[in-house]
């Protein structure tokens, strides 16, 4: 986890949490809505801003930066307001998570062009995709930069990244989309393919 004294307000960070020994924890459409709303209802006190996000069933990937309080307060919230939602579905014996975080910050503009594909690009890059087009993952922040006159989360920003986009990309979110289906992306703790089922859509 990303130390607190190494926090830098003025940066994004690639956020990603796991369920404990990599178990399943984000396997239905309930949880998903439950995850999101955990989001949402944090933003509302403690604003951030994500430029994208992808939740899998054994873990979840965001691009977040907090904008007046540490991203340790904020992930602490939303992580533990999510295992109390889920402890009162599941009841489930032990911790859900198999550590508290890991956070590494993205202070570039190719940085975060890369991380977001590579965040983006999770559906399909497990050992059996989950989806044969990365719009059709509900899961994620693609498909709302693939269709941006969809209603989105306050917290998302879909202005940044379009911008960030090298020539000879368009400055628009049709073109980062294209970006992500055309370059395959590594990220830190990027160590193997997973292989998991996909989601209760």
């Amino acid at each position: 986890m990303t130390r607190r004294r190494e926090f830098n307000p003025n940066s994004y960070y690639h956020v990603i949490l796991r369920g404990n020994n990599r178990q399943p924890i984000f396997r239905t459409k309930e949880d998903m809505h439950e995850l999101k709303r955990a989001f949402l209802h944090v933003h509302a006190d403690y604003p951030f801003t994500i430029l994208a996000w992808c939740f899998m069933t054994n873990h979840y990937h965001i691009l977040i930066k907090p904008l007046q309080d540490p991203l340790h307060k904020i992930m602490s919230l939303v992580n533990r307001r999510y295992s109390m939602s889920y402890a009162k579905r599941y009841s489930p014996i032990g911790r859900i998570y198999q550590k508290r975080y890991f956070a590494t910050e993205v202070d570039s503009r190719l940085g975060l062009l890369t991380v977001s594909s590579y965040i983006h690009r999770n559906p399909i890059q497990t050992k059996k995709p989950m989806v044969e087009r990365l719009e059709q993952y509900p899961y994620s922040s693609f498909p709302l930069y693939w269709d941006d006159t969809l209603a989105a989360p306050s917290f998302l920003d879909r202005e940044l990244l379009r911008e960030l986009l090298p020539d000879p990309f368009e400055k628009n979110n049709t073109a980062y989309c294209m970006y992500c289906l055309t370059y395959a992306q590594n990220a830190e703790e990027d160590k193997h393919v997973e292989d998991m089922e996909p989601p209760v859509m």
